[in-house]
């Protein structure tokens, strides 16, 4: 079978192909995200072109260096058009939830596929979801219980945990809410004899 790599250290994503029946390697992409993203965003790309560029520079970045498949995956949050990050602190993790409370916004989930540094294959999902206009209350009771786990979702939220109940509508695939669209990558897998027909 073709090897996988996954240029990627995230836990989410690890569980995701793990539960998926994916064998596969992790290996550092050692990017520099923020001053990736200060390259992009002064190139003018939108939130969701960013994680497709941060996704091929990760799977290519490991690529050539690594034979394989190389899986490159980001996810970006687009509030009204703005890039949205990662909060540094729980106090920043309050705001961005206040921020966000009785509003809609996009995640992009981008996936890139390399093999002996070239891109073979890509794919950008993006869900919408609308936040409920919760309680002050109920905020600090779920940032209690979450804890620093917030501060590792660029939304400050976990879909897969307690952060369900932060929302009242969610539109786009669960897979790529939680950072990597799984299905069309599955097909990838199985085209390059990384996975059996």
């Amino acid at each position: 079978m073709m090897a996988v790599l996954l240029a990627s250290t995230s836990a989410a994503r690890c569980t995701i192909l793990k539960a998926a029946g994916v064998e596969f390697e992790t290996q550092s992409p050692v990017v520099d995200e923020e001053a990736a993203k200060t390259s992009l965003a002064v190139e003018g790309l939108n939130p969701r072109d960013m994680a497709d560029a941060l996704a091929e520079m990760k799977a290519l970045k490991v690529s050539r260096r690594s034979g394989g498949l190389v899986i490159g995956a980001d996810q970006t949050l687009d509030l009204d058009g703005a890039l949205i990050d990662k909060a540094p602190t729980m106090l920043a993790a309050r705001e961005r939830l206040l921020v966000l409370r009785g509003r809609r916004h996009k995640l992009h989930s981008a996936v890139v596929v390399a093999l002996d540094g070239v891109v073979i294959w890509r794919q950008v999902e993006t869900a919408t979801l609308t936040m409920r206009s919760f309680s002050d209350v109920f905020l600090d009771q779920y940032l209690a219980a979450e804890g620093d786990e917030v501060l590792r979702c660029v939304g400050c939220y976990r879909l897969e945990g307690q952060g369900a109940q932060l929302f009242e509508r969610i539109d786009g695939d669960y897979f790529s809410i939680l950072g990597l669209p799984l299905l069309g990558l599955l097909d990838l897998l199985r085209r390059y004899g990384a996975l059996t027909p």
